[in-house]
């Protein structure tokens, strides 16, 4: 049977892949991936067969994916992050199930580190307890129904990580998240805010609720906002779990 490999590359350079991730990749004669992802892992990729391509065509780089692994080539697909979370893993078993492929290709996600938790490396150990990951991007999902999840977010005082919060298509939509997320919880509620994890231009904020939407934020930011027992110490986050100590 062909299979193919759907792969997460990590948050930042190569050093933060998986030994998975890494061999996956050199095994393989084809990757598939956005342009940016591709980029990242260049030195792996040297002597391979590379199609990659820009935002919105996701579809498309799958069904290469697929077609390739068809034709008999070892094939990557990868994702930034985590292949699971935000990823390409739920498309390319979409595709192969709607075409009726199942019978001749297997499908093994490679499982990289998710924005939210490399976000949270960084930050200390804000999620600690309960918490849920929104993506603001209403490309896919519709706005009521991101708005309708914040709420629910805020109502469990969860610790709410946000993906995609900002982009130059729909530059408000944080400031709408941060005005709903204000009903439920203090604006002294600590925020970090850690823009290009694991990359060379790194950078790292802690402020609050209250101030979230003054700090630079933009789609490659991961935002991590605690519940109301999440305190602020050593410059880090911490959400206690509940230990008597």
């Amino acid at each position: 049977m062909n299979k193919i490999y759907v792969v997460g590359i990590g948050p930042g350079d190569l050093k933060q892949m998986t030994i998975r991730c890494h061999e996956v990749i050199k095994e393989c004669d084809v990757v598939v991936g956005y342009n940016k992802y591709v980029e990242l892992i260049g030195p792996l990729i040297q002597d391979k067969e590379v199609y990659k391509s820009g935002m919105r065509t996701e579809v498309e780089r799958c069904k290469m994916a697929v077609e390739k692994t068809l034709n008999g080539n070892k094939v990557a697909l990868v994702s930034s992050g985590d292949s699971g979370v935000y990823g390409m893993a739920g498309l390319v078993y979409e595709i192969i199930y709607n075409e009726g492929l199942k019978d001749e290709i297997e499908i093994e996600v490679v499982p990289g580190i998710s924005a939210s938790q490399s976000a949270a490396s960084l930050l200390g150990a804000p999620l600690m307890h309960d918490f849920v990951t929104i993506s603001l991007s209403d490309w896919l999902t519709d706005i009521s129904l991101i708005e309708k999840r914040l709420h629910v977010a805020g109502e469990g005082d969860f610790v709410v990580v946000i993906y995609n919060p900002k982009s130059k298509a729909r530059p408000d939509i944080i400031n709408k998240a941060s005005e709903i997320l204000l009903e439920y919880k203090s604006e002294k509620t600590p925020v970090g805010i850690v823009r290009d994890a694991y990359r060379s231009d790194q950078s790292i904020e802690i402020t609050t609720l209250g101030k979230m939407i003054e700090s630079e934020i933009n789609m490659t930011t991961t935002v991590i906002i605690g519940n109301q027992m999440t305190f602020t110490d050593f410059d880090k986050m911490i959400t206690p779990r509940g230990y008597k100590l």
